[in-house]
């Protein structure tokens, strides 16, 4: 009778810490990721499941991230369907990161064209990961790999979800850059490229914003996606309209690092 009452005092007492779940078939992985995240996000707790049949128990708590393990299997498997489905039932209010054997761009798209928030693949490094899912917690999207390709006369090659790439990127190759007023930019991005417009390391910016170097890096590679550059420098000379979509630097340099 005691143990029961301490779990309700327990669950009480948590009922409004933010939650993050984890949602892993394979115990080994499953442990290893949630000792991981309880040491870098302890401002959370993380709940590990075997299967998305157990989030019924979140139904009164605030999840804020899902992350999906899907393995080998591709996005549109109707499996993964139905579990993506099921996620946006039981967390309507929770992002949704999707971590795969996979690394592949169709892949990728597939899961951001179904609202995934993060895409994940197992290859990351493991603090690239968790970075990648601080920047989503913080409102933005991660995606590890090119956030889409242009066509000869500058257009999209495919379309994207409402509100997704199509805002980031020109439409006309002629515009000769990404235009300040038409890029979305969170606010953090906003700090980040002021800084980067002065020319600062990212040690200096992660010491100046109080962030991780990680996060920079984050911040930085989103912001180079939504600007069309290969490079720190080229996406701030394009964000600025000084640089055309043609004859990019032969050498695009280090694209995070500084």
């Amino acid at each position: 009778m005691d143990d029961i009452t301490n779990a309700a005092e327990r669950f009480n007492g948590s009922i409004h810490v933010p939650v993050l779940v984890i949602i892993e078939q394979f115990a080994l992985p499953r442990s290893c990721i949630l000792a991981i995240l309880r040491r870098e996000l302890p401002e959370f707790e993380i709940l590990d499941m075997a299967t998305t049949q157990s989030l019924d128990c979140t139904s009164a708590r605030d999840v804020r991230l899902v992350m999906l393990s899907i393995g080998e299997k591709l996005i549109d498997d109707p499996s993964v369907q139905n579990e993506l489905a099921l996620v946006a039932e039981c967390c309507p209010n929770a992002s949704i990161a999707i971590l795969s054997n996979h690394d592949d761009e169709a892949t990728a798209l597939a899961a951001m064209q179904r609202g995934v928030r993060a895409f994940i693949p197992t290859s990351l490094l493991i603090e690239v990961a968790v970075a990648g899912l601080r920047l989503v917690l913080a409102g933005g999207v991660y995606r590890p790999l090119p956030i889409v390709g242009l066509t000869k006369t500058g257009s999209l090659e495919q379309p994207y979800p409402r509100g997704f790439a199509s805002k980031y990127l020109a439409q006309d190759g002629a515009r000769g850059g990404a235009d300040r007023h038409m890029i979305d930019f969170t606010p953090r991005e906003q700090q980040v490229l002021a800084e980067l417009e002065l020319g600062l390391p990212n040690k200096l910016i992660a010491a100046k914003l109080n962030l991780s170097e990680n996060t920079v890096k984050m911040h930085i590679q989103h912001i180079m996606r939504k600007c069309a550059a290969r490079n720190r420098t080229e996406a701030v000379l394009r964000w600025s309209g000084r640089l055309s979509g043609h004859g990019r630097d032969s050498n695009p340099g280090a694209p995070f690092d500084s």
